[in-house]
């Protein structure tokens, strides 16, 4: 499982620091795909520690990115249109979007394997 939040995370932090890089260092809130990122790193670190705590902070961390994306995702149509602000952002969201969205996707399918194998050990073999 903290090859998944290890994995993620380091996309995460590509992300940021290239959409901090296209708007030529000027904004600060291009690099939030980069803190969510280290976010889940440090989940990595916690979930070597105890697997299903770091799992749920993980999870955490993805609702919350998803929900902050979301405001930009939702300006996608207008990015298309031409009519958007800051076509950057709503680029950038979008892809931290669906990684967080397929990061979250991953993780609840481990929690429920895990589940299962705790609930029913006879079948582990």
């Amino acid at each position: 499982m903290s090859r998944i939040h290890i994995t993620f995370g380091i996309i995460l932090i590509i992300v940021g620091g290239a959409a901090y890089a296209v708007t030529e260092f000027a904004s600060w809130t291009a690099m939030i795909p980069a803190f969510l990122g280290l976010a889940l790193i440090a989940c990595a670190l916690v979930g070597m520690l105890h697997h299903m705590i770091g799992a749920i902070l993980g999870l955490v961390v993805a609702i919350a990115g998803i929900a902050g994306t979301a405001m930009n995702v939702i300006e996608l149509g207008a990015l298309f249109t031409g009519d958007v602000a800051s076509p950057a952002a709503v680029i950038t969201s979008t892809i931290a979007f669906v990684l967080l969205v397929l990061y979250a996707a991953f993780v609840i399918r481990s929690m429920v394997i895990t589940a299962r194998e705790h609930r029913n050990p006879t079948k582990l073999a």
